[in-house]
């Protein structure tokens, strides 16, 4: 284990009990202008208990994804089904599988006129032809000729997005880039974009930040900083998506590289800038009266 390492929690069941505590003891009341494009002002439902620039540091002590999933209570099977979605390779959007999140509901509103997201996870894992083609869906094989003498499809792959100086890189560049210099402090997989950081279309923004992964000692440590995170919907899912990706990405690198096969899982660290819990959700945790 890398040295100099700051441990919150041993296991994420004791990181649920501080978290519990520390919300019930520390949370501060806070209301937002708006909330993934819409106005909350005078809404109660939309006020949350909030902890400020909150860190969880946990060792990933078992590779073993049915080890986490009895450990953090994931949204089962939704999540798994979901994770297959995010490294499919391909920029899908919408997808299948926010149809069966818990609160798909809600999620719908936010779709626009061609039933697609403004942005999703597969499009930040595989950013380089995203928006490029109906549904983000590669492969022609997907559409039929009816479909492509109306749309007037070319088959050809287009040109990749490009940076300021370069072309979009991807999730797979990533493991590329460990495979090649194994103990880079480079592989980092951005997901909030500078598109992000005007206002836009004044609708949703990332929550997740990115992804930084980093080699040594062999194991594979994750750092996850998120800019936002709810408590009661996303957090249990984004921990555990995350430790999947850890997981997938050193499944990766041993396929291409035999020294990654002796590479473990090491820490599981997380920086929310906002961490909250909405008031109609805290009250179903906490109850009215802790408010």
């Amino acid at each position: 284990m890398a040295n100099n390492t700051k441990i919150t929690d041993p296991n994420f069941f004791m990181a649920m009990q501080r978290i519990m505590n520390d919300f019930e003891k520390h949370a501060a009341i806070v209301s937002t202008e708006r909330w993934q494009g819409v106005e909350t002002q005078g809404r109660q439902d939309y006020q949350s208990k909030e902890l400020l620039n909150y860190d969880l540091c946990v060792p990933l002590k078992e590779q073993d994804v049915f080890f986490y999933q009895r450990e953090l209570k994931p949204n089962l099977p939704w999540a798994d089904e979901h994770f297959k979605e995010r490294v499919c390779g391909e920029p899908i959007n919408p997808g299948v599988e926010w149809a069966n999140w818990p609160w798909a509901g809600s999620a719908a509103k936010h779709r626009n006129a061609d039933e697609e997201f403004n942005h999703n996870y597969m499009q930040r894992y595989w950013p380089k032809y995203a928006g490029m083609v109906r549904g983000g869906v590669l492969k022609d094989t997907v559409y039929d000729a009816n479909w492509r003498k109306l749309h007037n499809y070319k088959p050809e792959q287009p040109s990749p997005h490009k940076g300021i100086r370069h072309t979009y890189g991807d999730l797979m560049d990533v493991v590329e880039y460990l495979v090649k210099e194994p103990h880079t402090r480079q592989a980092y997989l951005p997901i909030f974009f500078p598109e992000d950081t005007g206002y836009g279309d004044g609708g949703r923004k990332p929550c997740t930040l990115g992804y930084q992964f980093i080699m040594r000692d062999d194991r594979l440590h994750v750092y996850y900083p998120l800019r936002s995170c709810d408590f009661y919907k996303h957090f249990r899912d984004d921990i555990y998506l995350t430790i999947r990706l850890l997981f997938w990405v050193i499944d990766q690198c041993a396929l291409r590289d035999e020294r990654w096969k002796s590479v473990k899982a090491g820490n599981f660290s997380m920086h929310m800038t906002s961490f909250h819990c909405f008031y109609n959700d805290y009250v179903k945790l906490f109850g009215k009266a802790k408010w």
